[in-house]
């Protein structure tokens, strides 16, 4: 089912403003709880939210084998790093501690330090959080069922 989000947001809105703010907390959070998993598993398989693949670390100081050959992101995309907040009108998945600051810089492809007190670097831009196609389509089908009476 393809959903365009202009039509769902013009249907949903009066219905999702008559639910209680409880209600709509409740929704946000399994909103939030979606795409907080859908982008971990994006992460995980190295994948920008427009389906190119991360580019891949570059070789400093021209140490041959220094770079580490596993998955990159691997601590970030636990949920004690990727945090989900809700209230009863919003839903927002972001990083939250220290590690904000190493996700905005590859987010955004900004310059920083290797290591503490280490050389400068301009990171590649690898887009850790955003929505998809696939998650308009799953945060419609989450509203739908959430609004839905049980047994309809």
């Amino acid at each position: 089912m393809s959903v365009d989000p202009q039509q769902l947001d013009e249907w949903l809105t009066p219905l999702i403003e008559k639910l209680s703010p409880r209600e709509r907390r409740v929704l946000a959070r399994e909103v939030a709880r979606d795409l907080r998993i859908a982008n971990r598993e994006r992460i995980k398989a190295q994948t920008n939210p427009d389906g190119t693949p991360f580019e891949p670390r570059t070789q400093l100081r021209g140490r041959r084998g220094a770079i580490r050959r596993k998955a990159m992101f691997t601590k970030l995309r636990t949920a004690k790093h990727l945090k989900i907040k809700t209230t009863a009108d919003e839903a927002a998945v972001q990083f939250a501690g220290r590690v904000a600051k190493i996700a905005r810089v590859h987010h955004y492809g900004l310059r920083d330090r290797v290591e503490p007190g280490g050389p400068m670097h301009k990171y590649a831009r690898r887009e850790l959080v955003g929505i998809t196609a696939v998650d308009k389509n799953r945060i419609a089908n989450s509203v739908l069922n959430h609004l839905t009476p049980p047994g309809s």
